[in-house]
């Protein structure tokens, strides 16, 4: 005869499993969005991407985890970070690209940071239906490129309106008699400075300048003096340097050690970042850059406020805004949708404005056509100078002698 126990020492046993077996229901059955981000942690923009890249990747997840996460339609989800560092690799960023999509299966995957990394990994974005919403990559591929991949969009514009904004500026001072007509120009040899140099030639030559020095070197160069040595022999009353963040660095360090003293002075990714102007001090007044913000809205204060907060770190003048706010499209249009269907996701982002702290944004063909694309540095702070648009563009100065 089969005897049962109903003891207190058994019931409470059974009771205590229940309650833990109903508690790991609940802790499964709790949504999350799995978020994927490559990007340079090590090599030579890594300098770049640690100031623009990842404090805001740190800012925007550990702000939706602290509301309670992305809004769906089944209720809110927190974002699971996974991260990669790219080595500022193409070859590494399409492994870990790849690795995002097939092993660790994210529903969503960040834009890579830079030209040359974005269009590497473009394809497998495309492959398996990532919405790729660059930030950091700017080239006049723009067309061929949003032909070829429905998912891609670019938000920071294209080398002939950079290189275009950059001749307008020169043209005004050349037109105010600050600046004659001699421009040296160097480029870093990727994507971004190749581009942008072939663009600038025939633009300058339009705008009634004569190119009297035109370099290239090489990514990651340890030693630009012979750079800038070149460029003040020729004499040149404007220089422009198509340069990512190492070289705009060294490039600049160099022009103050050798004198180069012209009235414009440029340079183009790193110009806004706040180390720069802590480093150049008061040398940096004047310099000229790529992108700018305008530092006075409220949405822009708001954000630099919580930036420093969150992070620890000051946002730069330009790229971390608009790295944010390709952050923010996304969330939004993931809520939009209220699914992680990829494909509704970028069908939103195709038809949709979207609120964000660089302004209001929209692609027409897969192209934002309002941005910053030239700034300076004026008392502490980097203005936009030039746009495509934006309200708040400041005077352009002189640079004084270094």
């Amino acid at each position: 005869m089969r005897t049962f126990l109903t003891s207190k020492r058994l019931i409470m046993p059974a009771l205590a499993f229940a309650a833990i077996a109903a508690f790991s229901v609940d802790a499964m059955a709790q949504k999350t969005i799995k978020i994927g981000a490559s990007a340079p942690k090590t090599g030579p923009l890594a300098g770049g991407s640690t100031v623009s890249f990842w404090p805001n990747v740190e800012l925007w997840v550990k702000q939706i985890n602290a509301a309670g996460g992305i809004k769906l339609k089944s209720g809110k989800a927190k974002i699971e970070l996974i991260e990669y560092d790219d080595r500022t690799n193409p070859g590494e960023a399409i492994k870990n690209i790849q690795r995002l999509a097939t092993q660790d299966k994210v529903d969503f995957i960040l834009a890579p940071y830079g030209t040359g990394l974005n269009l590497a990994t473009a394809p497998l974005f495309a492959k398996f239906n990532y919405p790729l919403i660059t930030h950091t990559a700017i080239t006049d591929k723009v067309e061929a490129l949003t032909k070829r991949y429905p998912n891609i969009f670019f938000s920071l514009g294209t080398t002939t309106a950079f290189a275009g904004s950059v001749a307008k500026v020169l043209g005004k001072m050349k037109s105010a008699g600050t600046i004659g007509n001699k421009v040296a120009m160097v480029n870093v040899a990727d994507a971004f400075g190749i581009e942008l140099a072939n663009a600038a030639r025939p633009i300058f030559k339009k705008a009634g300048f004569e190119i009297v020095y035109d370099k290239s070197y090489p990514l990651g160069s340890p030693d630009l003096s012979p750079v800038i040595r070149g460029a003040k022999a020729a004499k040149p009353d404007a220089f422009v340097a198509w340069s990512y963040p190492p070289d705009t660095f060294g490039l600049t360090a160099q022009a103050k050690v050798q004198g180069l003293d012209v009235k414009a002075y440029y340079t183009a990714v790193a110009t806004a970042f706040p180390v720069f102007a802590g480093k150049f001090g008061k040398s940096a007044e004047g310099i000229l850059g790529a992108g700018g913000i305008n530092p006075e809205t409220t949405a822009m204060k708001n954000y630099r406020a919580t930036h420093k907060k969150i992070t620890g770190k000051t946002a730069d003048y330009w790229a971390s805004g608009m790295v944010y706010a390709t952050f923010q499209i996304l969330q939004q249009a993931i809520e939009a949708v209220g699914t992680t269907d990829r494909k509704a996701v970028t069908a939103h982002i195709k038809k949709s404005t979207f609120n964000t702290v660089m302004g209001p944004i929209n692609f027409k063909n897969q192209n934002n056509e309002v941005f910053w694309t030239v700034g300076q540095w004026q008392s502490g702070k980097f203005y936009g100078v030039s746009s495509t648009g934006h309200p708040g563009e400041k005077s352009i100065k002189a640079k004084p002698k270094w």
